[in-house]
């Protein structure tokens, strides 16, 4: 990442060991709230798909998904391989969640 704030004042660099816990704590919640929006939708997804009688499994839209985290992740600086093998299981999580709502 080329961005070593964390607000726009303070340096990544000046912050203690401490402070810089905390920074990774506050993170990590927004990823959990970010994971918890992404399944509320994809429970949604599941909804319509079983209304229109549409298969769980959608392999272009997979791939979209996939071709926007590799993305993503170069716009960010961050590993693609490692972005993608987040999604890849997030993906396998909520097909595995649709299958057993059926």
């Amino acid at each position: 990442m080329t961005d070593d704030t964390t607000d726009g004042t303070e340096s990544i660099q000046d912050m203690t060991l401490d402070e810089l816990r905390e920074e990774i704590e506050d993170i990590d919640r927004g990823i959990v709230e970010l994971i918890a929006r992404r399944t509320y939708v994809a429970d949604a997804v599941a909804q319509v798909k079983a209304e229109q009688n549409l298969p769980t499994t959608d392999e272009s839209q997979e791939e979209r998904v996939m071709e926007r985290a590799g993305e993503n992740a170069d716009h960010f600086e961050v590993d693609s391989n490692l972005v993608k093998a987040i999604f890849r299981l997030l993906i396998e999580i909520n097909k595995a969640e649709q299958r057993q709502s059926r």
